[in-house]
């Protein structure tokens, strides 16, 4: 007898992610449009929308890469819905960038260090010497936030392209808060249609590469545990 092989379509299909996609313009229009109660609902919707996505897609929905990508949504959407107290959201995030690490290097890792992940690292010493004079007493959780992120990001760079991409706009997304919070004088403009742009952006690419993966490693059977 002939072992059973899973079989799976060679990309993933668009259609799981079009609650996020919906989700995602009704917010951002929102944001731009200056509709503060519409922003205010659909933010909550974000993250479960993606990770609708992220299960409806997966070729192995109890692997343990689905598994620790849906936590980090799950705390990426605690963090949502609490930035508005800025400490408690920026510790939920802390903890899905931490559980995405573990999952870029324990799961997704296809390659090397790229040498240009260093740029992680300058980044992150430009923006502290930017940000501590204006932190007071959040100058130590931003640094430990900013230290994870970089990492993260870094760690990023060593998977498939999706999830690279992913982990820099991350950063950027994440470096337009800190300056727009800290430096309000900055005058970025349309900051927070910026920062939800970048932020999604990272989510769902970050989401999509997980399922790439996971997808080409069902595809190739028990041989690529």
């Amino acid at each position: 007898m002939h072992a059973s092989r899973v079989t799976v379509p060679p990309t993933t299909s668009v259609v799981p992610f079009l609650p996020i996609l919906v989700v995602s313009v009704i917010h951002l229009g929102a944001i731009l449009l200056g509709q503060n109660d519409i922003v205010a609902w659909t933010k909550p919707l974000l993250m479960p929308a993606l990770a609708i996505g992220l299960i409806w897609a997966a070729p192995q929905r109890r692997s343990p890469a689905v598994l620790l990508g849906a936590l980090a949504l799950f705390l990426s959407w605690v963090g949502d819905v609490t930035l508005r107290w800025f400490v408690v959201g920026l510790i939920f995030f802390l903890l899905a960038h931490i559980v995405y690490l573990v999952l870029f290097v324990s799961r997704l890792t296809a390659r090397r260090m790229p040498w240009w992940a260093v740029a992680y690292l300058v980044w992150l010493g430009v923006l502290l010497v930017m940000l501590a004079p204006h932190t007071g007493s959040l100058l130590i959780p931003v640094i430990a936030y900013g230290v994870v992120l970089s990492a993260m990001a870094a760690f990023a760079s060593r998977c498939n392209r999706w999830v690279a991409v992913g982990g820099a706009l991350f950063v950027v997304s994440d470096s337009i808060l800190a300056i727009d919070r800290f430096l309000p004088n900055a005058g970025i403009p349309l900051a927070d249609a910026v920062i939800m742009v970048t932020y999604l952006a990272a989510q769902t690419l970050i989401v999509w590469g997980l399922l790439q993966h996971e997808r080409a490693r069902v595809a190739l059977g028990p041989s690529s545990a």
